[in-house]
């Protein structure tokens, strides 16, 4: 089973981070991979990718002329690859030795029709006291309530994963059309956020199967200090909250996972957090429960706009 991984870069400001990547998907412990590099409207970036790797033969170069956005930049290296199953991966992450190797277990064990693992933190500038396990969707992390049952140590299926971890049988992928570019970046509403999310909502409609969630399938996500600034996490939480108004419009039936989450947080992760204050009384404790209370009244107002802006459709 051959694998395709579709990398794009935009600027030479992220070149090095994306260096990085590339590295880690070329010495994967699966053999049979192909790696996609696509240079999303930048001459200095496609220059780059020619004169550093045209000469592996595990490697493709596409260079779109103008600047199209990270999701329509995804569909062109699809198309172009000749893997059995496309992944995708962004230039600000590190795939684990083994992520290939465990998605493609996913495929032959489970006859997945996409399957997507597990995004893990690389603190950049170390990890905030602040901010809560439940809440790591913010920086790209899987999060604690994520998964079969609200537990993110367990393989079964989802509704999504990260895009920076996510994979599709090649075919199935062209065959719905691949990302909707109208979903955030240049094309579209640009705070909009979940092309994946929609492209996997209408996997399950058209083909009644979901993600297959692999653990094992580790990719770490680079946090930078920015990331974790608590004024940019407030603004990240509410268009989070209105993104996920917006993908209800474009996909009626988007959003168990968030219902699904909302469950696992009121019933399971906050008593857990009052008991434990109660039995181990501390100030990080108490900080990251009114942490837990802020980001989700952030997110209910992005909603909110989100309804405003959306109606209620």
């Amino acid at each position: 089973m051959r694998v395709s991984i579709v990398l794009c870069e935009h600027t030479l400001e992220r070149y090095e981070d994306c260096q990085a990547c590339a590295e880690s998907v070329l010495t994967q412990s699966y053999e049979n991979i192909e790696l996609v590099l696509v240079a999303d409207g930048n001459e200095a970036v496609c220059a780059r990718f020619r004169d550093e790797y045209r000469d592996n033969p595990h490697v493709m170069i596409e260079c779109n002329d103008t600047n199209v956005g990270l999701l329509e930049s995804r569909n062109r290296g699809a198309k172009a690859a000749s893997g059995d199953i496309v992944a995708f991966i962004d230039d600000d992450a590190i795939a684990d030795t083994d992520w290939v190797t465990a998605l493609v277990s996913s495929y032959e064990s489970e006859d997945a029709l996409a399957v997507g693992g597990q995004m893990t933190p690389a603190w950049i500038a170390g990890k905030p006291t602040f901010l809560p396990a439940e809440f790591y969707w913010l920086v790209g992390v899987t999060h604690e309530g994520f998964g079969p049952g609200g537990n993110k140590d367990v393989s079964g299926e989802v509704r999504n994963t990260f895009g920076s971890n996510l994979s599709f049988r090649r075919d199935i992928f062209l065959e719905l059309g691949g990302f909707d570019t109208n979903i955030g970046g240049r094309q579209g509403d640009t705070n909009l956020q979940g092309g994946e999310t929609e492209l996997c909502a209408r996997l399950g409609q058209q083909f009644n199967r979901q993600v297959f969630y692999n653990p094992q399938a580790k990719v770490a996500h680079k946090v930078f200090e920015y990331r974790t600034q608590l004024s940019w996490l407030i603004d990240r939480a509410f268009w989070q909250g209105y993104s996920k108004r917006g993908m209800e419009t474009f996909t009626p039936d988007s959003s168990t996972e968030e219902t699904a989450f909302l469950r696992v947080l009121l019933t399971q992760r906050l008593p857990q957090r009052v008991r434990h204050i109660f039995s181990h009384p501390s100030v990080y404790e108490l900080v990251q429960l009114m942490t837990v209370f802020g980001f989700t009244l952030v997110v209910g107002l992005g909603y909110l706009y989100g309804i405003y802006k959306w109606g209620l459709r």
